[in-house]
């Protein structure tokens, strides 16, 4: 019980560094539904256990090959940018008595959008890979302890993710329009940033590899 309480305490702390996904689910509870932002809740936790037990079973070395950690890096990058176009069309494009909360709900579509942005964040196998390898050096974790240690950390991205979903629920009701379309914006706005940036900083690592490999064949 000690590991598993390690695993939900770090997990819950991790999870006080929000990112585009927790606005994302926020999104969904406020325009939709609480059942909305609860399937995205499922998507999210999902995605974590997914990648959680692949960097326990090794996995997530894979990344460790430059080529792979690439091609990964530019597909999943530019899959943030087009989800954040979407978001700031549907915010322009969007009448006001949809943003207001008449957005018909589609749990389909609210666990899979979540789902999918979640999988294709960049940093998600690599940070669950140091995290984990990180702790079986700290404790001497064996893989069962590993799995233990897991299943905490994941169990903390359901409850704050759940937590958060039941507060913005309470206060859908007194959030104004405009507020929600700013919030649109912003998630569309780090979707499309992080993913650019990412982009912009592969190809210069591209570059620099390129001009060593030059270097590297004239000195031969």
């Amino acid at each position: 019980m000690k590991i598993f309480r390690n695993g939900l305490a770090i997990g819950l702390i991790l999870q006080l560094a929000v990112g585009p996904v927790f606005f994302f689910i926020a999104n969904l509870t406020l325009q939709r539904t609480i059942t909305d932002g609860f399937m995205g809740v499922l998507a999210v936790t999902t995605v974590d256990y997914f990648y959680i037990a692949l960097s326990i079973f090794g996995v997530g070395k894979l990344l460790e090959n430059n080529k792979i950690k690439k091609a990964f890096g530019i597909i999943s990058s530019t899959v943030l940018v087009i989800f954040g176009s979407i978001i700031i069309k549907g915010v322009t494009g969007t009448s006001a008595a949809v943003v207001s909360g008449a957005t018909p709900t589609n749990l389909f579509t609210s666990f899979t959008s979540v789902f999918f942005l979640t999988i294709f964040s960049p940093m998600t196998i690599v940070f669950f890979t140091s995290l984990f390898t990180a702790k079986a050096i700290e404790y001497n974790y064996t893989k069962r302890d590993l799995l233990i240690f897991g299943l905490g950390t994941g169990l903390a991205t359901f409850l704050f993710m759940g937590i958060s979903v039941i507060l913005f629920s309470l206060v859908k009701g007194a959030v104004p329009i405009l507020l929600i379309q700013i919030l649109n914006l912003i998630v569309g706005c780090l979707l499309i940033g992080y993913g650019a940036v990412r982009i912009i900083k592969i190809f210069k690592m591209r570059k620099i590899d390129n001009v060593l490999a030059m270097k590297v064949t004239k000195n031969v």
